[in-house]
């Protein structure tokens, strides 16, 4: 059976399918070619070649990458007290924001699902809370028994957000 165009379009060769001396590349393309003694020869008709227009000082567009780049920051950020000072930092886009995001652009859409999902999101934060709060009271019983990771018990860590 020979394998279709098609088929082996899907099933291209790897160098663990073919013997000794096979060279996948990278689609780049050769630049020369290998002589009978090991010698690379590099034809110059090959070569790329980039063509500056002429007059290229009184050319009236301009690049599309300014030259003085100042980084944006991201609306996304973290407050956090460090010895007094408040530092921002930037962090990831979560689901609340999706669903933030979602609610400005679909205002008529969210209403329908706003409070049902409001009211899940603030039980699901009071049990949270709930259960942070019953395992630092059992932390609390155990601090003089036992240490967790790096000698911190739960109420460091919370201290510190981790």
């Amino acid at each position: 059976m020979k394998p279709s165009q098609p088929l082996m379009a899907r099933l291209r060769l790897t160098t663990k399918q073919v013997g000794r001396g096979y060279y996948k590349g990278n689609r780049t393309g050769s630049m020369g070619f290998f002589l009978k003694t090991s010698a690379y020869i590099i034809d110059p008709g090959k070569l790329r070649t980039y063509v500056v227009p002429e007059n290229l000082d009184d050319f009236k567009l301009t690049p599309f990458v300014t030259k003085s780049f100042l980084p944006t920051r991201t609306k996304y950020t973290t407050e956090e007290v460090r010895n007094g000072l408040t530092i921002s930092k930037d962090r990831a886009f979560n689901g609340e924001d999706y669903l933030d995001l979602w609610e400005n652009l679909n205002p008529r859409e969210h209403d329908d699902w706003s409070s049902h999902w409001k009211s899940k999101r603030n039980n699901l934060k009071a049990k949270a809370e709930a259960d942070l709060q019953e395992v630092i009271k059992r932390d609390e019983q155990n601090r003089r028994k036992k240490k967790l990771k790096g000698g911190r018990t739960l109420v460091q860590l919370k201290k510190q957000g981790l």
